[in-house]
């Protein structure tokens, strides 16, 4: 506010700094690398100094009236208490906030017809552009007419069309790490929690592992792949039906941490010891993987990393230019859950 009250205006710095209102407006509104931003170093500190001193405030709207930009970015996530999707958004939030953009989240809870009613509450809100992180392989509700037009990328999961850009792990590969680290520890029974058979994450990690068994020459009979929930509860329901068996698998692989944290509770209640009588291995490498009473191995996911590059990805797609999927590869971190070797290293 002015000392008569009156809030301070892009014109009112301008005039009392002698310049021209457009460079005020293109050194506090501008994004970095806009062609207004090339204001000499010496006249962008005045303009941010009395700025400052004066106590102005951005004004979104009188800037989307002149832009045709809402600077605002949705983003849909399964559910936003999930750890990863929580990592996810904040690196998706960071770098919108970098380039001057507010970013909402909302929870689909993985249903089609929340995602459905979600996606149109978030376009009504006049967005530049989505970022979704609850895609699943079919793709379904991403041909929803509505979306026509609309910038977005695909975070954390793909969609089995890559018809959308998307930014991911190498779930593949990071499935193939937990394979290399059982077979080098001798283990030949081995079994998947896999997750549910819509997201990308699960069906592609399950396919690398089961894939670098299949070329070690042991490949997983169907019924020691096990679909589930990524939750506690999911992935204590699928272990329990795979040690409670005669043939017990000595190696587990949970294709998410939780998972593995529900697994590693069923085998307790079964009198299994982690690292002794069952190896147990995980994905994402949340910060509770290492800090367990059994550390778990896990294969390590750059969630935050993810969210800033679809951020990224999707500020090409709002300035018209072309945006392009990338892959960013996990790291196998071994750790107590896994224990010592069971035999001469495999395959």
């Amino acid at each position: 506010m002015t000392s008569e009250g009156r809030p301070v205006t892009l014109q009112g710095l301008a005039d009392e700094l002698g310049v021209h209102v457009s460079t005020v407006s293109r050194v506090l509104n501008g994004r970095d690398g806009e062609p207004g931003r090339a204001a000499s170093g010496d006249t962008a500190r005045r303009i941010r100094e009395l700025a400052d001193l004066r106590g102005y405030r951005r004004n979104p709207y009188a800037a989307s009236l002149r832009t045709r930009r809402s600077n605002l970015v949705g983003v849909l996530v399964p559910r936003l208490s999930e750890l990863v999707m929580a990592t996810v958004y904040e690196g998706v939030e960071e770098e919108a906030t970098a380039h001057g953009l507010s970013t909402f989240v909302t929870n689909t809870y993985d249903d089609p017809a929340v995602q459905r009613e979600r996606i149109a509450m978030v376009l009504a809100r006049r967005v530049d552009g989505l970022v979704i992180g609850d895609a699943h392989l079919d793709g379904a509700v991403l041909d929803d007419p509505a979306l026509r037009g609309t910038s977005l990328v695909l975070v954390n999961r793909r969609d089995g069309r890559a018809a959308h850009p998307a930014v991911t792990c190498d779930d593949v590969f990071g499935g193939r790490l937990v394979a290399e680290h059982f077979l080098a520890l001798g283990h030949r029974d081995v079994a998947v929690v896999a997750g549910p058979p819509f997201a990308s994450t699960g069906v592609d990690r399950t396919a690398g592992f089961v894939e670098r068994y299949r070329e070690a020459g042991l490949p997983l009979p169907p019924h020691r792949i096990r679909l589930s929930g990524f939750d506690t509860a999911g992935g204590r329901q699928a272990a329990e039906e795979l040690l409670r068996g005669p043939d017990r698998p000595t190696a587990l692989f949970a294709v998410n941490d939780f998972a593995a944290i529900g697994a590693a509770g069923a085998a307790r209640d079964l009198g299994l010891r982690l690292g002794t009588d069952l190896a147990l291995a995980g994905f994402n490498d949340i910060a509770l993987a290492a800090e367990l009473p059994v550390s778990l191995t896990s294969v390590r996911s750059p969630s935050a990393e993810l969210g800033r590059l679809a951020m990224r990805q999707l500020l090409c797609l709002i300035d018209g230019k072309p945006a392009e999927s990338q892959q960013l590869r996990p790291v196998l971190m071994a750790r107590a859950s896994t224990g010592a070797p069971v035999g001469p290293p495999l395959g």
